[in-house]
């Protein structure tokens, strides 16, 4: 690796939902145990880090994302020992671990929340966002919860509202207040002196509202479809300038470690400029999400010109990040690909062939789909809510290891937290061995990132191709090209052999001046010269 500190550009990165991941003890939960137990199905992959979502105390309101102790381990996953013992594992095999940080918001039952609703006049009052209401008794302003419905609840002590972007569980913290922000220093250099190796901070666009509470604009048709589903522009209740203050206070504190935290963003955000200037000046964010990618179709034009427009605006000193799912976006082989395997291969050989760093979503090596939750057994609120339109369970039922009983994740007999999805179709043990399986050319294609300086850090140069074709070279001497269509597609290049293709069998071909792919197959090519 050319620079050890900048692991995290070069590496691959993997998200573990630790609910869902693998149940150490048998009472179909997923824990740190078991994250520790599956370390080497990760290092045989090639991963360079993990993200967990959260394992801080938690009501599980909204499943960890309400948060009542920063620096405890919620019991059901496990101990700070565990935590300790999980960061010791993974480094024996190079592995680091970043944690899921949530500013924005705390539970309902944290300690401080309890505190500031028993009076106006408590210390922690101003910790949270408070605001009479108005004469007529209605909320202060328009917003809107990006979970439905205003983000005011009234509290019925003390005759005020309060402020709550998501479930009325979630009460906004004020990032207007020194002693919140000193208090944030101090749980970041907690989990640092732990070894953990960053954050990914949750929802961070959103940390610091407007201090006037001014109402948010409509949206118009110019927006982004996104934005229109909420009806409203997130201008005051999101996306403040002085956000910016906060992300460089908390890079000062990554930054004064040895070696360096890094700092991942959930910036969901809708247009390019905003989403780079999370990186500020090299310091702010390390990587910030990019959304527009999650958010695009999945075919040549719309995805090529998101990957344009990304790599002419992130500065020299930052870096891109792209996924194709996580806890909150259905799975990338079901929302891009229709659950079309070839699909879901050439979406695979995007991501860990584009510039910059790549998040893996577990089962993503597995082409894993959606699983369908029946409404009985939802467990995420928004999919509660909003039944049968839109919920989160489908990407995070469990990981399936194995065709058995409990599928290797938990116990015979024991029933899961989630249901399992069909795991007699898609699971690790049935793909480990087979060549031409999805868990085969992820970690192919990984170990091809890692043994090519091009695939890691060469500059993304856009090739001509047919309208279906989307062709780029990275560096001199390696050519990406993924048809994304029903037709049979060609694309020119000098002299070169195929090093992975999403048809297998093709590998280590020759190519003589162009090369032919049919529908949705891409592959990477190396060159026999370097580009003139």
């Amino acid at each position: 690796m050319d620079d050890p500190d900048g692991w995290w550009k070069e590496g691959v990165l993997y998200q573990v939902y630790p609910r869902s991941y693998a149940d150490s003890n048998g009472d179909g939960v997923g824990d740190l145990r078991g994250v520790i137990d599956r370390l080497d199905h990760l290092a045989w992959l090639g991963i360079d880090g993990i993200w967990l979502n959260p394992i801080t105390v938690s009501p599980d309101a909204d499943w960890g994302y309400d948060v009542a102790d920063y620096t405890g381990v919620q019991p059901i996953l496990g101990t700070l020992e565990d935590v300790d013992a999980l960061i010791a594992a993974a480094a024996e095999r190079e592995i680091a671990v970043l944690l899921d940080l949530v500013p924005n918001h705390t539970s309902i039952e944290h300690p401080w929340f309890v505190e500031s609703r028993s009076s106006r006049e408590n210390p922690k009052r101003a910790w949270y966002v408070w605001a009479d209401p108005k004469p007529d008794g209605s909320p202060p302003n328009n917003w809107q919860s990006g979970f439905g419905g205003p983000t005011w609840t009234l509290d019925d002590t003390t005759g005020q509202y309060y402020l709550h972007n998501f479930l009325a569980e979630q009460p906004d913290l004020n990032w207007w207040n020194e002693e919140v922000r000193d208090e944030f220093d101090r749980i970041l250099r907690f989990w640092f002196d732990r070894g953990v190796a960053g954050f990914r901070i949750d929802v961070v666009h959103m940390v610091v509202k407007d201090a006037l509470l001014r109402d948010n604009p409509p949206a118009t048709d110019d927006d982004h479809w996104m934005v229109r589903l909420t009806g409203q522009r997130q201008v005051y209740n999101g996306n403040r300038p002085e956000v910016h203050e906060v992300i460089r206070r908390w890079r000062a504190v990554a930054d004064s470690y040895d070696p360096p935290r890094i700092l991942v963003g959930e910036t969901h955000v809708f247009d390019t400029d905003t989403m780079v200037s999370f990186y500020g000046a090299g310091d702010e964010l390390h990587l910030a999400f990019n959304f527009l990618l999650l958010h695009s179709r999945f075919d040549a034009e719309a995805l090529r010109k998101v990957v344009e427009a990304t790599v002419a605006a992130v500065p020299a000193e930052s870096w891109p990040v792209w996924t194709g799912g996580n806890h909150d976006m259905y799975r990338f082989p079901s929302r891009w690909c229709d659950g079309d395997p070839m699909r879901a291969r050439c979406a695979l050989m995007m991501l860990l062939a584009l510039p910059g760093t790549v998040f893996l979503y577990y089962g993503d090596e597995l082409g894993l789909l959606d699983t369908d939750v029946p409404k009985e057994r939802l467990e995420d609120p928004v999919g509660k809510r909003l039944y049968p339109i839109y919920g989160r369970d489908p990407e995070r039922t469990p990981m399936p290891w194995t065709s058995a009983a409990g599928a290797g994740f938990t116990a015979p007999g024991v029933e899961p937290w989630l249901p399992f999805g069909d795991v007699g179709v898609c699971n690790v043990a049935d793909q480990r061995h087979d060549p031409d399986s999805m868990l085969s050319l992820c970690r192919d294609l990984i170990g091809l990132r890692a043994a090519v300086p091009d695939l890691r850090r060469g500059a993304y140069t856009q090739l001509a191709a047919e309208e279906s074709l989307w062709a780029w070279r990275r560096g001199e001497r390696v050519v990406v090209a993924l048809n994304l269509g029903d037709d049979p597609a060609r694309v020119g290049m000098t002299k070169g052999m195929v090093r992975i293709d999403t048809r297998r069998e093709r590998d280590g071909e020759r190519v003589e001046g162009s090369l032919a792919l049919g529908p949705w197959e891409g592959a990477i090519v190396w060159l026999d010269e370097a580009h003139e």
